[in-house]
């Protein structure tokens, strides 16, 4: 197993990245196959996004790092499982050779989609983060002596996009926790994020350690995107620019920056598909 906080510390000058991926809405195994062109250090498997069935992240992911050859990170959300059933599939990823975790609370459901479906949160992601902490030390969720302990690499999510200082204060609490790396919902300008560090600095009376994958995110044209993406992105690509070119732009500033991490997220595009080719393309372009 490779712990993405170790492989960060082992070479700190390295542009590391761990590129996103959706797993399919089917068992079709060809459906992961575009995570081999993904030439990133970790592949990031989301948790059910857009809030449709799809295959579990841990299986995903499983299947990735044996038919891709690629580490992998799997994502899993506080809203849909109890106590016993994530701490049994964090178990399970053990057992697998899984142990890089992202912990996210899932997008909430709409009244209309509660008709069918109940959210369960019957953890916090901050709770949830103490919890897979305190199964490393061989106990689970009510205090009871696992027989052997985990071995989790336990990371969390930061969206600059709801406020500096609350996702500041959120983050804390957070390494408090135990949560010991990073993914930075997309941006677009380094300074927000030296800002964020700053505050985050200033308010706790030391600087966060914890590696942040800055997110980057491919935008296209009639793509969805996450929060607002700056006026000149917009009038590039109605120019006709290429996407690609745009994000590796973002990219250099970022490493010019002095940013060493990356979390990137390809275009999001209708029906929730993904254009990995073009991420592929952010990745090769980058490493040549």
């Amino acid at each position: 197993m490779t712990s993405i906080v170790d492989l960060r510390n082992r070479d700190p000058d390295r542009v590391l990245f761990a590129c996103d991926f959706t797993p399919p809405r089917g068992p079709d195994p060809t459906l992961l196959q575009p995570a081999r062109d993904l030439d990133a250090d970790f592949i990031s498997v989301a948790y059910n996004p857009g809030k449709s069935v799809r295959v579990t992240s841990l299986l995903a992911a499983h299947w990735i790092k044996q038919n891709a050859g690629r580490d992998v990170l799997f994502t899993l959300a506080t809203r849909d499982m109890n106590k016993l059933a994530v701490e049994s599939m964090l178990l399970g990823a053990g057992l697998i050779g899984l142990e890089n975790a992202v912990v996210v609370k899932g997008d909430r459901f709409t009244d209309r989609e509660l008709s069918a479906v109940k959210a369960v949160d019957d953890f916090t992601p901050t709770g949830l983060i103490a919890a897979a902490t305190a199964m490393n030390r061989g106990l689970d969720y009510r205090g009871g002596k696992l027989r052997s302990p985990t071995g989790l690499c336990v990371g969390a999510t930061i969206d600059l996009g709801l406020g500096l200082e609350a996702q500041a204060r959120l983050t804390r609490r957070k390494v408090e926790a135990g949560a010991r790396y990073f993914l930075m919902q997309p941006v677009f300008d380094p300074a927000l994020v030296k800002r964020f560090l700053d505050g985050y600095a200033q308010a706790d009376g030391e600087e966060l350690t914890a590696p942040i994958f800055c997110g980057i995110q491919v935008i296209t044209p009639g793509g969805m995107v996450f929060g607002a993406v700056p006026e000149w992105i917009t009038a590039d690509l109605e120019k006709g620019r290429d996407a690609v070119d745009i994000a590796l732009s973002v990219l250099h500033d970022f490493v010019d920056a002095g940013f060493r991490s990356v979390y990137l997220v390809p275009p999001i595009l209708r029906a929730g598909r993904r254009d990995y080719e073009a991420a592929a393309r952010v990745l090769d372009s980058f490493r040549r």
